[in-house]
């Protein structure tokens, strides 16, 4: 989706205030100074875009006079054009109801800026709607949000004098879907086609005037529309229990949505908090509200305590449900309001209630499971030149772990990749021909030992690859064997296959787990050798003795990506993918997990980049940050075997006098 740049909203602001100048368009508001509610609204940084067609910079990541990744040529400097203080623009629109005598494309232009102005019951745009529209309740405004890559396309045929009826076709391209849920599904360019039927009306005050009459359910708004006048957000729900599993803790997962800018956010966010997940994420996670709904507005006060009310009949007997609901709302609530604006929130029933702070909170956090043990913060690991798995945590060589993988013995087998279980404990590695899977302590005298997985390919490039852990420690890996491709679970010394369902014919090629164990990133690839990028469910079942799991719900999430070459979770939220779109140079994207693009611009990458990793876990206070603040730095490693990392805007050599491979966090 195009970014809030210079360009783009003055755009916007030109056309629709020239045609408020003209009394036929939504007024816009631009600022009138601090504490008027009538000035710019700044868009919150980090905030998501949607598409791929996108010019502006990623927060400037890449600035004048920055070093790009060495690819296979000579290195150039990347230039980013921007408008000053333009990343946070944005405008409001006031609504202007029709005026006598308007013909249908500017009723129709009008009704369309009306309906996605900063109005909340749409009082507004129902003026453009005929009576019997109005009184029949025609239009379902609620039922979701259509955007199309630019306004779109009107047929319109001047009306006879004797007419008293006419269609008009609207057509477009989509590039995006809100359901009524408020959940974004990702559309590649995918046509749209609708029909508005205007009337003549034949009595009222208006009388004579052209008013619509039958129309399609939802709103239907430009990109830019779009980015103005919506913000992303999300609602958080527990992880459902491994019945297969000993005692677990449940965390909170987030279910990305996206709500009106400007329509009192913390409100909205609770009531969808309250309405329950998405039907997607519904089939692998549990809300303790359970059908409890909101009584009121959310309020919060100068002290930063955040009030709220739901219609449970009495608190006072369940304790627990009231701290889970207040967690819940917690973290939905902190998304809105950003870095350090809760210091608590207080959740009140018809009688009774509870209080719950960023401590408190802590232990059902998203992310929570991305590191443990010994791990408060993400080491860095990669495995040198010399077969050593190193351990580091800034720029240099590091250090070699305990054990056998950090000190190989005369005669044991070569280690080609290798993931670093979550808490630092242990690690999988898998031999050079990808034939074999270890699994090994990190501490002192650790042995290799036997192998615990052993993949029947004949060639390495069909052998075993992406070992994954998630936050629970069971260990994932995929073996592309094309006689039997499949992915596998290891818990402790058990190999249990996993079903994946939805696959159409394709074959997984490589995953990535994220941290609570519920969700996974898959890369497919079909007969013709194309990669598609998948997210995906992670539903667990059976027995301590008999485990088994199952992947399902595959969705796209990068569908104009033609090529995938890597790709790692950078936050409960959001992945890092590398790869590149059609005719395009290969770069780094941020997308979320419902397909939307994170940032107004795709990372500078590099031709000779071959894998990336980030860190889900945001370093510092993880209650107080916003999703998709990254401060440990992304890490790649080139088809040399130069291994960097991403230092402010640039790309820096790790470790300058050494190579290696499998570079990357814990997971």
């Amino acid at each position: 989706m195009p970014g809030t740049d210079g360009r783009t909203a003055e755009a916007r602001l030109g056309s629709t205030a020239a045609r408020a100048a003209a009394g036929v368009a939504g007024r816009v508001d631009t600022g009138a100074g601090p504490g008027t509610g009538r000035g710019r609204i700044p868009g919150r940084r980090g905030a998501r875009g949607l598409g791929w067609s996108v010019t502006a910079g990623l927060a400037a990541t890449v600035l004048t006079g920055c070093v790009s990744m060495p690819a296979d040529g000579p290195s150039e400097r990347v230039e980013v054009l921007q408008a000053a203080g333009a990343e946070n623009l944005q405008v409001r629109v006031f609504p202007v109801p029709p005026h006598p005598g308007e013909d249908l494309a500017n009723l129709l232009t009008g009704f369309l800026d009306a309906s996605s102005a900063d109005e909340p019951e749409y009082t507004t745009a129902s003026k453009y709607l005929s009576a019997a529209a109005r009184s029949r309740h025609r239009w379902n405004p609620e039922a979701g949000v259509t955007v199309l890559v630019k306004s779109p396309s009107r047929t319109i045929t001047e009306p006879k004098p004797d007419d008293v009826s006419i269609d008009v076709p609207v057509s477009g391209t989509k590039t995006g879907q809100i359901d009524a849920a408020h959940t974004y599904r990702s559309v590649a360019n995918e046509p749209y086609q609708e029909k508005f039927t205007f009337v003549k009306e034949k009595e009222g005050p208006d009388k004579g005037e052209w008013r619509i009459d039958q129309l399609p359910d939802g709103l239907i708004v430009d990109q830019t529309g779009f980015r103005n006048g919506y913000r992303a957000a999300h609602r958080y729900f527990y992880t459902t229990a491994d019945s297969s599993a000993g005692v677990q803790r449940p965390v909170l997962v987030p279910d990305p949505i996206y709500l009106r800018r400007r329509t009192d956010p913390l409100t909205a966010a609770a009531r969808a908090l309250a309405d329950g997940p998405s039907a997607w994420l519904g089939k692998a996670v549990y809300s303790a509200f359970n059908g409890a709904k909101l009584v009121g507005d959310v309020s919060v006060n100068d002290s930063r305590v955040i009030s709220a009310k739901v219609d449970v009949p009495d608190f006072g007997g369940q304790p627990k449900l009231c701290q889970q609901m207040a967690s819940q709302l917690y973290f939905t609530l902190l998304d809105q309001q950003g870095k350090g604006q809760i210091d608590r929130l207080d959740l009140g029933g018809i009688k009774g209630g509870c209080s719950v702070n960023a401590a408190q909170a802590q232990a059902v956090a998203p992310g929570s499971l991305a590191v443990g043990g010994s791990q408060s913060t993400p080491q860095a690991y990669y495995l040198s030149d010399a077969g050593k798995l190193m351990q580091t945590q800034s720029a240099g060589e590091g250090a070699p772990v305990l054990g056998e993988l950090g000190q190989p013995k005369p005669g044991q087998p070569q280690i080609g990749a290798v993931a670093v279980r979550r808490d630092g404990a242990a690690a999988a590695a898998i031999s050079v021909d990808q034939r074999q899977l270890f699994v090994a302590g990190l501490g002192p005298n650790e042995k290799l030992g036997s192998p615990v997985l052993t993949s029947a390919a004949a060639r390495p490039d069909q052998g075993l690859t992406s070992p994954s852990w998630d936050g629970r420690g069971d260990l994932w890996v995929v073996d592309r064997n094309p006689a039997g491709p499949k992915v596998l679970m290891v818990r402790g010394r058990s190999v249990v296959p996993v079903s994946v369902g939805e696959l159409g014919g394709r074959a997984v090629q490589a995953l990535r787990m994220s941290s609570d164990g519920v969700r996974v990133a898959l890369v497919l690839v079909d007969g013709s050798g194309a990669r598609t990028l998948m997210v995906g469910l992670v539903a667990h079942s059976g027995t301590s003795t008999a485990p088994e799991a199952q992947i399902t719900g595959l969705r796209p999430v990068a569908p104009l990506l033609s090529e995938i070459a890597s790709v790692s979770w950078a936050d409960t939220d959001q992945l890092l993918v590398l790869g590149k779109e059609p005719g395009k140079l290969q770069q780094l994207h941020y997308v979320g997990t419902d397909g939307s693009q994170n940032t107004d611009s795709p990372l500078q990458g590099g031709e000779s980049m071959i894998a990336v990793s980030a860190a889900e876990v945001r370093s510092g206070d993880q209650t107080q940050a916003r999703p998709g603040e990254q401060t440990l730095p992304v890490l790649a490693v080139s088809k040399d075997n130069e291994i960097y990392r991403l230092q402010g805007s640039q790309w820096r050599e790790a470790a300058p006098q050494h190579h290696g491979t499998s570079f990357g966090y814990p997971g």
